[in-house]
């Protein structure tokens, strides 16, 4: 059996060699960040290079890993502050933690220095260079729902005791696991197992804790899905009409044929490199725009909605960053056209609804949510998102998500070579998965994963540390196969 793809990109071991700019002279006013240059292909242009890129997501990775997972520092660096630094340079880092300010400091070789601050609900933010703040005012999200201690599963967290189910083996469902935390280099987190909706199996490690907010990655595109999903439910966007882009409508702009359901399939055909493009090559793209999303410290939504097209909509299916960042865009205009404050508008929309109390959602530094990476959740939480999936967006009664959306995010997705890929959530059309064809999963990178399983009547999540990956998504295959194996189908 494959083992399941890091579903975000694997940063190329020599991007750092790759890939030159002339660096700016002393005393030289460098360009905004976010102003768009007619020259560069899509109008934005990496001003820094490589090295200092990477400092700026270490600090970012790093930051959030402390300030809002509460992790230590050393234990951070070593599992998972790296993964936006070239290889070669990531035993040239330095590292110096302000918790009085609650900013990080990371320098590289002792030429570039790089910083990012938390701002509360907002987590942490990368400080484009020459700043030491943000360009959005930090907001407080609150839920509305009482102490999850005083309601039962699911709305709350309090797990009332049963009888265990007829049709499940539990020393299956026990041994399926314990396979995932079986090998400590796994560096699995956390795990839980939904039947039917009720949690029959949840464990944790490395000093996590149901509370804890975990690294989430690309799981954060299912979730930009999720609230695309409720816009279409209320009637503010339609899957198949033209994508709501400004910058996109002007006579003759090939982009107008761009709908919402092609950013929901990664098919929109933008031009946006990835590492992970099998035509990838960094002395012609330079350095990914994929990547740039996380390190750039520009506004993403201005960058996403100015690529070019690079193949016509609907034909080529590519897993890239500006697909769900765009839609992200599009979320944020909607919401505001409304009167609606934007930071705080997915607690109200939709975690108050499903029982999540706090969900981090991160900003970049003109607070525009980059969901298709910078969150953090609970495993509880994952586990709340993929139960209203398993129900196709029911909720108690209530349909928050429109009817037969979770067949379409789970349908393989036209333009996509193979059959891996549906509507922001990724699929078994290939068996990547040791499980039945009908499984499909939100994915992040270092082994994020919310799988749903309707046959069974399984949700199963499992998060872990970035260094963990190869060996957590190998023991998590087993897991899986074992829980699946442990359900008694009639007959």
């Amino acid at each position: 059996m494959r083992r399941i793809p890091i579903a975000s990109f694997v940063l190329p071991l020599a991007l750092g060699a790759a890939l030159t700019w002339t660096a700016t002279p002393a005393g030289q006013v460098r360009p905004d960040p976010t102003t768009l240059n007619p020259a560069a292909t899509g109008g934005f242009s990496p001003r820094d290079t490589p090295l200092t890129l990477g400092a700026a997501g270490y600090a970012k990775i790093l930051c959030s890993a402390i300030f809002v997972s509460g992790r230590e520092e050393a234990e951070a660096r070593r599992n998972s502050a790296f993964f936006l630094t070239p290889e070669a340079e990531r035993d040239h880092v330095t590292t110096m933690v302000d918790r009085q300010r609650k900013v990080v400091r990371v320098t590289v070789r002792g030429l570039v220095t790089r910083t990012a601050g938390f701002y509360g609900d907002q987590g942490c933010v990368i400080h484009p260079e020459g700043t030491d703040s943000v360009f959005f005012t930090p907001t407080a999200v609150t839920t509305t729902l009482p102490d999850a201690r005083t309601q039962r599963w699911p709305m709350g967290d309090v797990v009332p005791d049963a009888p265990w189910p007829t049709d499940l083996d539990r020393r299956g469902i026990d041994a399926g696991v314990a396979l995932a935390f079986s090998d400590p280099e796994a560096l699995t987190a956390g795990m839980l197992v939904l039947h039917r909706g009720r949690i029959v199996a949840e464990r944790y490690a490395l000093g996590a804790t149901a509370d804890t907010q975990l690294e989430s990655w690309s799981m954060g595109k299912s979730l930009t899905a999720t609230l695309v999903g409720v816009l279409i439910r209320e009637g503010a966007l339609s899957l198949d009409a033209p994508a709501p882009v400004e910058a996109w409508q002007a006579p003759g702009d090939p982009r107008r044929a761009i709908t919402i359901s092609h950013l929901m399939r990664m098919s929109s055909g933008l031009r946006c490199a990835s590492p992970g493009d099998a035509d990838y090559a960094p002395e012609r793209d330079g350095y990914p725009p994929h990547v740039l999303i996380y390190t750039g410290a520009i506004d993403v939504f201005r960058f996403a909605t100015s690529r070019p097209l690079q193949f016509e909509p609907g034909t080529e299916g590519r897993y890239r960053n500006c697909d769900p960042i765009t839609l992200g865009a599009i979320v944020r205009q909607v919401v505001e056209a409304r009167g609606e404050e934007y930071l705080t508008w997915p607690q109200r929309a939709l975690f108050d609804r499903i029982g999540i109390r706090r969900q981090v959602l991160e900003p970049d530094a003109y607070g525009n949510f980059v969901l298709s990476g910078f969150d953090y959740g609970t495993v509880r939480n994952w586990a709340r998102l993929g139960l209203l999936y398993a129900q196709d967006g029911v909720w108690q009664g209530t349909r928050l998500l429109p009817e037969g959306f979770a067949r379409l995010v789970s349908t393989p997705a036209p333009g996509w070579a193979t059959p891996r890929y549906g509507g922001l959530f990724w699929i078994n059309g290939t068996k990547e998965l040791d499980a039945p064809p009908d499984a499909y999963w939100m994915a992040g990178a270092g082994g994020q994963r919310v799988v749903i399983i309707p046959s069974r009547d399984l949700v199963i999540v499992r998060l872990g540390h970035m260094r963990g990956d190869t060996v957590g998504m190998r023991l998590f295959d087993k897991a899986v196969r074992a829980i699946v194996d442990a359900v008694h189908l009639p007959g």
